[in-house]
């Protein structure tokens, strides 16, 4: 699996090679974790600032009402967003952590102001600008 996390793309051949199987047990072994939803997929791992999406940030959202009917509208809105790329609910002292893409921080105030902060459902915004990633293993 540590293979396949680091290139999703590997041949058959080679991956048989790396981790020391014959090429039919590894593909064997392949598909029963694809089956059973161990592996969920594959994806291509994408520049932003080449796709000029070079803004990054991560945000803590604090909602005004603990329901469930108030989280369940912030997440659809969350869904909506395209520059949201993650959305957690994570427990502690907030609701939610994002993960913003725009192109810039005009875009970026484009949308705390117009999506953030139109949501009736939202108490606070506290946003982490990302200067740099010098570890980041997401695919």
């Amino acid at each position: 699996m540590r293979e396949l996390a680091r290139d999703g793309r590997v041949s058959n051949l080679v991956l048989a090679e790396r981790v020391g199987l014959s090429p039919s047990a590894t593909s064997r072994r392949l598909g029963e974790l694809e089956q059973s939803g161990v592996i969920r997929g594959y994806r291509a791992m994408l520049d932003r600032e080449t796709l000029g999406y070079g803004f990054l940030a991560y945000v803590t959202v604090g909602l005004n009402q603990h329901t469930k009917a108030a989280q369940a509208a912030f997440e659809v809105a969350m869904a909506q967003a395209p520059q949201v790329r993650e959305c957690h609910n994570v427990t502690g002292v907030f609701e939610y952590l994002l993960r913003v893409e725009t192109r810039d921080l005009a875009a970026y105030k484009v949308f705390h102001t117009d999506v953030l902060g139109t949501l009736p459902q939202v108490n606070s915004i506290t946003s982490y600008i990302v200067m740099g990633s010098p570890k980041d293993e997401r695919a």
